[in-house]
């Protein structure tokens, strides 16, 4: 008996519509966090949201990053897997379509900060930086 992965591509619908949660796609590239750090961004307590409008299609990319000001390496990667909870549990429903959002984590706030104070800055943050 052999496991198998579930099909992940039919979990989601290709194009977003009414009602459906976008596809969220995480930025590896580094011409993409240069992109969006040309682009405005929204200060809040927890941490700093970049928001950029793109015109190469309808889903939403999303990236995570923070620098050695954070903390160690141990202090950094708490902080990331936050943002990154953090983005699965907002974005899909509240992100504008076609934008690439940059979350960078703050020091020693991203990783101690109540996540939903956290939740509810991030839902802040995507009404004034909405396009």
């Amino acid at each position: 008996m052999s496991l198998r992965e579930p099909d992940i591509q039919n979990l989601y619908p290709a194009e977003p519509s009414a009602g459906l949660p976008l596809r969220l796609h995480v930025m590896t590239k580094r011409a993409q966090f240069l992109a969006a750090s040309r682009a405005p961004r929204q200060a809040t307590p927890g941490f700093v949201l970049q928001s950029r409008k793109r015109d190469d299609g309808d889903d939403v990319r999303v990236g995570y990053t923070c620098s050695k000001k954070v903390g160690n390496a141990v202090a950094r990667n708490r902080a990331k897997r936050r943002l990154r909870a953090l983005a699965r549990a907002v974005l899909p429903e509240a992100a504008s379509p076609g934008m690439d959002y940059v979350l960078i984590g703050r020091s020693g706030v991203s990783a101690t900060r109540d996540f939903a104070q956290m939740e509810h800055d991030l839902r802040r943050a995507l009404v004034n930086l909405a396009p």
